[in-house]
């Protein structure tokens, strides 16, 4: 039997979780070492500038999510005098804007969340789970396909200032598939991390050297929101489906609840046909109101938002045919720069972990291997309008880190990236594996449809009936010549709870891995 399994979005970063379960450690362990290594092999999507959830299962303990992502800056006194500044991106036939500089920048969370998982949760030393993170980043990771196409396409935001140039474009020449990155102030970072934990980036050097390099800049975000940035932990949102319990992440984020408000809809209705899940897509996205999002941060309002009134009008809508009006319909961000990992060990616990920088405020700030990330100009968190979110609360996400158990038994850990289309991602996995038994590798790669706009995206595979189904509610349907990054990229391990084997699928979207021992 296996000892444990991790997928992830880079084969390096799946094998330094691996490397801990060798060192003894269990899944949070894993998971630790694989976001520090992730933060070298995937460094356009984190690092220690960015913020992310971890949702930890363990055997006859209650699950936790620890919330580490960013929080909006503002505390300090200082007049914030920068402005977002457009950037275009062009993926290639399409190019879309977004927005970076000093005015971008929110309270990163990664380094205290994972220092608070190691203690709450880890077996193994800080010092210890930095060792395979500390050499990729001093030796250098070789480019992917997969990475080097996005260190490419963020070139104008990881090239925006020199100490960024240096590293992605070292000799005035962009890293090109097959060059080696090499992050050395990142390894000496991980190094201070490892020998004093997160308390140097919050509250001594490190945070003295980001808070003023932003605040030199015009931005909100200074010493005095680093020093008052804690993780917090919270209970998970648990809906029942299909007779199991699925955990994901709740409020403030918002992407959990609106994967759970899908699958509770799909259960009322009693069916996974693609129609009906193009219908509770565009049920939760209409649902997502000015009025939702204030209401994430009232401690009631999960049960408010699931109340089985709100549910059955919603099931009368997909009965009927009727199309719900959707004041909530926003697009998102064509890219989404994050990265998820899901670790599971031998005795059943599951860390399901996901991290994000945004694509980054540009801001790589000298002598700290931090590159500050741009969420305040994230259109998806900020879909009402920039800089509404208060000083010291969190950002709304859809970043959705999710375990399903059957019978109390964890049987799948799963995750994605992909900006708005985290949730459509996760939701259509947890069916693939649950209503449909595929494989983690099976239910990872299956065609996936999108709802954006009122038009439903679909990748080739997905049948002719199905997609006509959707066309005779009203939909238009765009038909995706190939699989694309922009469906997501959810990394999963599945363990059957009769006697434990692990599955592992990374999406090969955006170059997923697994790793079992």
């Amino acid at each position: 039997m296996s000892r444990g399994a991790v997928a992830a979005g880079h084969p390096a970063t799946a094998e330094a979780g691996v490397w801990a379960l060798h060192q003894g450690g269990n899944a949070i362990d894993a998971a630790i070492a694989g976001v520090l290594a992730s933060m070298a092999a995937e460094s356009p999507l984190t690092g220690l500038g960015a913020g992310g959830y971890m949702l930890v299962h363990e055997p006859g303990r209650e699950a936790v999510v620890l919330d580490f992502f960013v929080a909006a800056p503002g505390l300090g006194a200082a007049e914030h005098t920068a402005e977002l500044i457009p950037v275009d991106i062009d993926f290639g036939g399409t190019t879309q804007v977004f927005n970076i500089g000093a005015a971008s920048c929110a309270v990163p969370g990664t380094a205290a969340g994972l220092t608070e998982a190691a203690r709450r949760f880890g077996s193994i030393p800080m010092a210890e789970l930095v060792r395979p993170a500390i050499r990729l980043a001093r030796e250098g990771v070789p480019l992917n396909r997969q990475q080097a196409f996005l260190t490419d396409i963020l070139a104008p935001v990881l090239t925006f200032e020199p100490a960024g140039a240096a590293i992605y474009a070292p000799g005035g020449r962009a890293l090109r598939e097959g060059d080696r990155f090499v992050f050395a102030e990142l390894a000496d970072a991980l190094e201070l991390l490892g020998a004093e934990g997160a308390a140097p980036f919050y509250r001594g050097e490190v945070a003295d050297r980001v808070g003023e390099w932003v605040e030199e800049r015009g931005g909100a975000l200074s010493g005095k929101d680093l020093a008052a940035y804690r993780p917090i932990a919270r209970a998970p949102v648990r809906i029942s489906f299909k007779g199991r319990e699925i955990l994901t992440n709740p409020p403030p984020s918002s992407g959990g609840l609106l994967i759970g408000f899908a699958l509770a809809l799909l259960e009322r209705l009693g069916r996974t046909d693609l129609a009906a899940v193009v219908a509770a897509m565009e049920e939760a996205q209409a649902a997502r109101t000015e009025e939702f999002l204030a209401g994430l941060q009232d401690e009631g309002f999960v049960a408010r938002f699931l109340d089985e009134s709100r549910l059955a009008a919603a099931e009368r809508r997909c009965r009927s045919a009727i199309r719900p009006a959707a004041p909530g319909q926003h697009p998102g961000d064509a890219l989404g720069s994050t990265t998820h990992l899901t670790a599971v060990d031998a005795d059943g616990r599951c860390a399901s972990v996901t991290c994000s920088n945004g694509t980054g405020s540009g801001l790589l700030v000298p002598g700290t291997g931090v590159h500050v990330n741009n969420m305040l100009g994230e259109q998806d968190l900020n879909p009402f309008g920039f800089n509404l979110t208060r000083p010291g609360q969190r950002m709304p996400s859809m970043m959705s880190p999710t375990v399903v158990l059957r019978d109390g038994e964890l049987e799948a850990g799963l995750g994605s990236a992909g900006s708005n289309r985290i949730r459509s991602a996760i939701l259509q996995a947890i069916l693939r594996t649950v209503s449909e038994g595929m494989s983690a590798p099976e239910a990872v790669s299956a065609p996936r449809a999108h709802l954006e706009d009122g038009v439903v995206h679909a990748e080739p595979g997905l049948g002719e009936d199905q997609l006509r189904s959707v066309s005779e509610r009203g939909y238009e349907v765009v038909r995706w010549r190939s699989p694309n990054l922009f469906f997501g990229g959810v990394n999963a391990v599945v363990r059957d709870p009769e006697d434990g084997r692990l599955q592992g699928g990374g999406d090969p979207r955006r170059g997923g891995a697994v790793a079992v021992t």
